[in-house]
């Protein structure tokens, strides 16, 4: 997939991804190990720009799994850097792995460091459809 270049009003260089691919498949040399629930629900996503400057905003919950999520913005965030958002139960950290334009905003991927696991008993979006659990009961 070809990497497009973004400037910023703060002059540095971000890598976005073109929106050739599904948000939720980055390239056809990635593949998902689990499957992701979709669900929406609203957070309040943070990270450290490159110049050191702390950044938040919201940001909707596309879909969710145990090692990582994606996330809807207004903004780009360029790749690689350290996001967190906190629930009442549990903290998420993880970077961007992709960063994809769409018509409605921004896909951002993220994959949680590697000692995080989401659990659905820490925290439950607000909206989840676990589509595999729905296959397997229309199946019965």
């Amino acid at each position: 997939m070809e990497n497009k270049a973004l400037s910023n009003p703060k002059g540095y260089r971000q890598g976005v991804k073109s929106a050739a691919a599904s948000a939720d498949m980055v390239s056809m040399d990635e593949r998902r190990s689990e499957v992701r629930m979709l669900c929406a629900d609203m957070v309040q996503v943070r990270w450290k720009e490159r110049s050191g400057g702390e950044r938040e905003t919201t940001a909707i919950l596309e879909d969710i799994c145990s090692s990582g999520a994606c996330l809807q913005m207004e903004e780009p965030i360029p790749l690689g850097v350290i996001v967190h958002w906190d629930e009442p139960k549990q903290a998420f950290h993880g970077y961007v792995r992709y960063c994809v334009y769409r018509e409605i905003g921004y896909f951002v991927g993220v994959q949680f460091e590697p000692s995080f696991k989401w659990s659905k008993k820490a925290f439950k979006p607000r909206h989840l459809l676990d589509l595999h659990t729905m296959m397997a009961h229309s199946r019965k």
